[in-house]
């Protein structure tokens, strides 16, 4: 299908010439050039859509595709220009929805699982797990997830919501704790019917960030991009889009984000933070640390103080280690270096499930306690 050119005019290149894990699982290639309609892309894959399908199929087919957002407010004076990448407004609204899709249907496809007879089971700190359990609903799957119990409340309903079988573990063993008790429960559920994705291992996670977000950012910017920056949970995001990104233009720097009380890939000891969802404590195998040419450590009260003002001042309700992200990209961009450069950081996910958690919880009581006006007719 040819998109209108007015179309595309109107809404940029957000949405078009981009490519989607729902177009992975259809054989169909992401794209890699905008120089003519028939696109070509990074894999043996076929040429792809413009955009979203009129009518899905199925939740999956909407995953993907999300749109770049420039700041302008919080970067006054900064001398980069930064850009969002908005994975927030993903249907499950966090940038775990691709892995989510990409770790069942490739395991589909191998023959390691089928609907009906596997049970999924995950350790996740949240994100992950939500849209698992949306690809699980929509397959037919059961989902057993396993989660430190320091998450948000919002997680465990949504989760509930959506349907998987929620097991928490203690707050203390971070996510060590959980990937143990997923690793338990397969051994309980015995050979053949239990089923581990292991995101932090499973090299389908890397894979759909080669295949989809790097090209994507590609095509949105036209190639016109210095700096890629995103927080590190799994690695898969930063990993995967950076080979992409790094095999368009080798001359691209990446930084990684973690959180300075848990700054494992700087060399320090695992520790409690609060910026869900990066700082695992370990460094993960998907995390290909070679592709990475810095780290940036932020705290935890820093990315939640840019959280807050990224709401505030650009209207973008988002998650903590979004936050991070735009605090470690302003203070690279504030770098003599970085004047006139264009740096692409990930906003991984959408502020609402964050409302109970520290990010918000001023607000929280001070809506609690909130009494109605008196009204004169």
């Amino acid at each position: 299908m040819r998109v209108p050119a007015l179309l595309l005019a109107s809404f940029g290149l957000a949405y078009g010439f981009l490519a989607t894990p729902a177009g992975v699982s259809k054989g169909i290639r992401p794209a890699a050039s905008l120089s003519r309609a028939g696109r070509v892309g990074v894999s043996s894959l076929s040429m792809h859509n413009l955009d979203h399908p009129k009518i899905a199929n199925d939740i999956t087919e909407l995953i993907g595709r999300t749109p770049l957002l420039q700041l302008n407010k919080v970067t006054e004076g900064c001398g980069a220009e930064i850009i969002c990448k908005l994975e927030s407004m993903e249907p499950c609204n966090s940038v775990k929805d691709r892995i989510g899709f990409a770790m069942i249907n490739e395991a589909e496809k191998r023959g390691d699982i089928k609907a009906g007879a596997t049970t999924l089971v995950e350790p996740t700190s949240g994100n992950t797990g939500i849209a698992l359990a949306m690809v699980a609903a929509a397959k037919g799957y059961d989902l057993v997830l396993t989660m430190p119990e320091s998450m948000s409340l919002e997680r465990r309903v949504m989760l509930k919501a959506l349907g998987a079988k929620l097991v928490l573990t203690p707050a203390a063993m971070g996510m060590k704790g959980a990937i143990k008790k997923a690793e338990d429960l397969v051994g309980e559920l015995g050979a053949g019917k239990g089923y581990m994705l292991q995101q932090f291992n499973n090299p389908d996670n890397v894979k759909i960030h080669m295949e989809t977000t790097g090209p994507e950012i590609w095509e949105q910017t036209g190639g016109k991009i210095d700096v890629f920056m995103g927080g590190v949970g799994t690695g898969g995001t930063i990993t995967g889009t950076t080979k992409f990104l790094k095999g368009k233009n080798s001359a691209l720097k990446t930084i990684a984000i973690e959180p300075s009380e848990s700054a494992v890939l700087s060399g320090g000891a695992p520790g409690p933070h609060k910026i869900q969802g990066i700082g695992a404590g370990f460094v993960p195998n998907n995390c290909d640390q070679s592709v990475i040419d810095q780290v940036v450590k932020v705290s935890s009260a820093d990315a939640m103080a840019m959280a807050r003002r990224l709401a505030k001042e650009e209207g973008i309700l988002c998650g903590i280690s979004s936050g991070a992200a735009v605090h470690a990209a302003l203070e690279v961009g504030n770098t003599p270096e970085m004047k006139g450069k264009r740096i692409v950081a990930v906003i991984p996910s959408f502020g609402e499930r964050y409302l109970s958690t520290a990010l918000f919880s001023e607000l929280l009581e001070d809506s609690k306690s909130q009494v109605a006006e008196d009204v004169k007719l």
